[in-house]
């Protein structure tokens, strides 16, 4: 087994007003690393994340993980997050990498993970593959919006935000509308959808969250990629059962070659 140097580094994303501290872990190794985008309230300490730290530390592979603002321990305000400051701190901290990159995203974090590739695809330096964990593209008109009931919608337009409860968390997620109407910059349906690298993509059967219809329909939008669709049956939205992170790694490594 193969342990790689660890090192915990805070960057500033932003400036003036916009400026926010982001907290990033980066574990040293070889090429292709890891880029790991976690999902929508999630953070760098979860069950998939360490998964992929440890498959670093096994194999040698360099291993870059963080937090979005707002975020796990990162600095900023969670209800400020849109799509565009996401992205920008992923841009970030991607910088912060050397060599070919596998990007690896999980729910939100397939979105942002999607924007990014179509970027680096943009300035010739596409990335070397993607793993997309029940991935959410344009989660915010596509899977939000269509589930607000009437006074939500009020709800979002008289008072700029929605409090849903969440399974995952004892207090409400916040939906603002500044999240919403940002996302429209973003939305990638109605185009073809352009990584530049091979796509694996692991979608749990069981997921009410971002059902496999979802899936199912990115598939259909990219074109010009080689896509590997992994339907799980069984699986829920997390898919942090011991069998689903083997099935991640198993699709990692199948990208490291």
């Amino acid at each position: 087994m193969t342990i790689t140097q660890k090192a915990a580094v805070r960057i500033t994303v932003g400036e003036g007003g916009q400026n926010r501290e982001i907290a990033v872990e980066r574990r040293a190794g070889k090429a292709p690393g890891l880029f790991w985008l976690g999902g929508f309230r999630s953070d760098m300490m979860g069950s998939k994340a360490m998964a992929l730290d440890a498959l670093g530390a096994e194999r040698g592979l360099m291993v870059t993980r963080f937090d979005y603002s707002g975020h796990g321990v990162s600095g900023g305000d969670f209800n400020h997050g849109t799509i565009s400051r996401w992205l920008e701190e992923a841009e970030a901290v991607f910088a912060l990498t050397s060599g070919p990159q596998i990007i690896i995203g999980s729910s939100m974090g397939g979105w942002i993970a999607l924007l990014l590739a179509r970027r680096l695809l943009a300035k010739g330096t596409p990335a070397h593959g993607m793993v997309l964990i029940a991935p959410a593209p344009d989660m915010t008109h596509e899977l939000m919006l269509p589930g607000f009931t009437p006074q939500e919608h009020d709800s979002l337009q008289n008072n700029g935000y929605v409090d849903q409860p969440s399974e995952y968390s004892d207090t409400p997620y916040r939906i603002t509308r500044a999240l919403i109407e940002d996302g429209k910059q973003h939305l990638l349906f109605g185009g073809v959808i352009e990584t530049g690298c091979p796509v694996t993509i692991l979608q749990g059967g069981k997921d009410v969250d971002v059902p496999q219809a979802h899936a199912i329909k990115l598939v259909t939008h990219m074109l010009h990629d080689a896509v590997t669709l992994t339907l799980i049956p069984d699986g829920d939205h997390r898919l942090s059962r011991d069998e689903d992170l083997a099935r991640l790694k198993d699709a990692v490594i199948r990208l490291v070659g």
